[in-house]
């Protein structure tokens, strides 16, 4: 053992002197170095002599701490909120006023349906109120095993998977995939659900114009270019398209042919967000795809929220299994967050039903969403921005007032007006500082199929009132 440890000895002296000189050096300074720093004290105290006990007190007193957050006015929106009692269905109930809802995504009227609420009550009294529980801790009902199921072959997909809120779905897919190193094309019109998943995600982000089919080839072939430089990196690196089907914040729709031809060319996965095209577009609902005759194969994953056309809570993600398999346990909002309350998968499961049941729905919400385009065209003072087959229109300034605040403040009188005499729509809210491409202020109208022609043209006319009378 002796002789063992003399070698180790003369081992290492034979290593100290065939090391370069310049590393014997650095060697000596790091040790140096360490030595001080066990050595010197952490923190000097800075003495003040210059100010008595008297003063330092005073100086105490008149010291106020800056806010927590910036201060709010009080007219601001979010103080000033319109109190909603009952349903929100056909009829609403706004600040004690019964109105005609066109502020409302109930966009198949499937909220009060008395069918969906009876399926709801019958579930909620087999297992309560909530699940108390993610899925992965006894949070896993067989109601919620049913509706994946249904939602798969409602979408003719292999597998889906269900959120319990509909903004955590994209949110969470999308850092689910793509990770730091990874690069996102996404949309400047992107929601910010979105937004926030690429935050999550900390990929690389490369933004587009919006629905600009040019501008986006133009950086899938600058990335291109820059993968030739470096082939190592380009093999290990991930690249995705996130679009939505039907952009909620500008009301068109993404040309989703055109995204897949440049899937294929420049080999990129897409995202596709159909939180407003599911349960709308498609001769049975299907959304984007559908609407396109696009095979749903060729999308690599397909979200949604169940907020919307299915008057429930919640979102889910469809495609193939082994990639849904993933988000199993990957998924932020899946893993960590309570499950969908059973009583709300109940009547998802009903609002499939009667999707399925009566595709005619989605030929009536068309031709609404129609009628309403129609109709608001020519509204002085103000332009119709959206599609004539969405449901949810923005109605915008033709003319901005100087200043954001301006315009926000014209727009909320316009919809003051239409309350009080009726009509139930809404601004379009967005977070200011998060947002990322801030979208011009407007009004939202929503479509619904409970909504007469008559009533369509009522509202038509109040938003034209108002605008004669407010922008003078």
């Amino acid at each position: 053992m002796a002789s063992g440890q003399q070698w180790v000895l003369v081992e290492m002296v034979q290593a100290f002197y065939e090391a370069p000189a310049y590393h014997l050096i650095l060697e000596g300074i790091l040790i140096l170095w360490i030595i001080r720093l066990l050595f010197s004290k952490t923190y000097r105290l800075q003495e003040r002599s210059d100010l008595t006990e008297k003063e330092k007190e005073e100086l105490i007193e008149e010291w106020q701490p800056e806010p927590l957050v910036p201060p709010v006015s009080k007219d601001h929106p979010s103080l000033n909120y319109d109190i909603v009692t009952g349903p929100p269905s056909h009829k609403i109930i706004v600040n004690g006023k019964e109105c005609i809802n066109f502020a409302s995504f109930n966009f198949l009227g499937l909220l009060d349906n008395e069918r969906v609420k009876q399926k709801a009550l019958a579930s909620l009294k087999k297992y309560g109120v909530g699940t108390c529980g993610p899925r992965g801790f006894y949070g896993t009902f067989d109601v919620h095993l049913e509706l994946e199921e249904r939602l798969a072959k409602f979408m003719r997909t292999e597998e889906a998977i269900i959120y319990s809120y509909g903004f955590a779905t994209i949110a969470s897919a999308i850092p689910a995939y793509s990770k730091r190193g990874d690069i996102i094309f996404v949309d400047e019109a992107a929601c910010f659900s979105i937004q926030k998943g690429l935050q999550a995600s900390r990929s690389f982000i490369k933004y587009f114009k919006h629905n600009d089919m040019e501008d986006l080839e133009r950086l899938l072939k600058e990335q291109e270019m820059e993968d030739q430089r470096n082939l190592r990196k380009a093999r290990v690196t991930r690249r995705f398209i996130v679009v939505e089907g039907l952009y909620v914040n500008t009301a068109d729709v993404c040309p989703l042919p055109e995204l897949v031809k440049l899937k294929y060319k420049y080999k990129v996965r897409i995202f596709l967000e159909e939180s407003m095209s599911f349960g709308v577009l498609g001769e049975h609902g299907r959304g984007v795809t559908e609407h396109f005759g696009v095979n749903i194969d060729d999308i690599d994953l397909i979200s949604a929220n169940m907020e919307n056309a299915v008057a429930s809570i919640g979102g889910f993600c469809c495609g193939r299994s082994f990639v849904i398999d993933h988000q199993r346990l990957s998924g932020q909002g899946y893993c960590f967050s309570a499950s969908l309350p059973p009583m709300l998968a109940a009547a998802a499961i009903e609002a499939l039903n009667i999707m399925e049941e009566d595709p005619d729905i989605f030929v009536i919400l068309g031709d609404k969403c129609k009628h309403v385009h129609k109709a608001l065209q020519g509204t002085p003072g103000l332009k119709v921005v959206g599609e004539p087959f969405a449901p949810a229109l923005h109605l915008q300034l033709e003319k901005s007032t100087g200043s954001r605040d301006g315009d926000v403040k014209t727009l909320r009188s316009i919809v003051d007006y239409c309350l009080s005499r009726g009509i139930a729509i809404t601004q379009a809210r967005y977070l200011d500082k998060e947002e990322k491409f801030l979208p011009p202020p407007s009004i939202r109208v929503v479509v619904t199929v409970e909504q007469s022609n008559e009533e369509i043209e009522e509202a038509a006319s109040r938003v034209r009132e108002a605008a004669d009378a407010i922008l003078k």
